[in-house]
């Protein structure tokens, strides 16, 4: 078996899953920029192929079900470690048995697999409460900067261009310096980094002061519950929130 190294992209990881069944059995699948080499196996540096890409996804498609590409999908989109063989594994296994897959929970493969799904859904379900959007000068464009777990801005797309149907938005990804960029519903992902962004609205800060005034202000003491609050608002998101952050974008 060898370890398969690829350029990090879906297609690039469809393409190592096509090479598993066509050239030989991949031992493990890794981003070839955090590779370290095994003394006990080769390796195989695995050229994306969008044709190869394409068969895969539309196997998973036909042989498994279209939400299972969905579920591979957003799992891919995870942090988590060993992502792509334990996808590998699922994919293997859903060729032998189909939809029905979804069913097997006890399958230690199924659970990790779901397991990382639902950590993935949650985040974007948390940020589509959470993420705070301000107004670049001049309030033409709706600018929101987050640190998120996973690469979940494409996940964000759907809600937020629903939300801002007429209204050019950004929401930057800041740990992955990338952005999705949208505008009358349409959008796109893009590399980003917000140092040629000018500072805030001076209305914007304006609201900021006085939403924290506010904040403040209706707090009741006795009732102040720090333990839930982190459990609702994680402190981790506060960095990113206009009523937490009186100063500009660049922090």
């Amino acid at each position: 078996m060898l370890d398969y190294l690829y350029d990090g992209t879906f297609d690039g990881f469809l393409t190592c899953v096509h090479e598993h069944y066509y050239r030989e059995n991949a031992g493990g699948i890794f981003h070839k920029e955090n590779y370290q080499p095994n003394l006990l196996g080769g390796y195989a540096d695995i050229k994306t192929d969008e044709k190869k890409s394409q068969t895969v996804y539309q196997a998973i498609k036909d042989k498994i079900s279209r939400s299972d590409v969905e579920r591979v999908y957003r799992v891919f989109l995870s942090s988590a470690p060993e992502k792509e063989i334990k996808l590998l594994r699922y994919i293997i296994l859903g060729f032998k048995n189909g939809a029905k897959i979804r069913s097997l929970h006890g399958n230690p493969i199924v659970f990790d697999v779901q397991q990382i799904e639902k950590k993935v859904t949650f985040e974007v379900c948390r940020l589509s409460g959470l993420v705070r959007f301000t107004a670049i000068r001049g309030g033409a464009v709706l600018y929101s900067a987050i640190d998120p777990d996973h690469d979940v801005c494409e996940l964000l797309a759907g809600h937020f261009c629903d939300r801002f149907k007429n209204d050019p938005f950004i929401i930057h990804d800041k740990g992955r310096s990338k952005a999705l960029i949208a505008n009358g519903g349409e959008w796109y992902i893009t590399e980003f980094s917000p140092k040629s962004l000018p500072e805030l609205n001076d209305d914007e800060v304006k609201y900021r002061k006085m939403w924290k005034k506010y904040f403040d202000a209706i707090a009741i003491k006795e009732r102040i519950n720090p333990t839930l609050q982190r459990r609702c608002m994680p402190a981790r998101y506060w960095k990113n929130m206009p009523e937490m952050n009186i100063g500009g974008l660049h922090t």
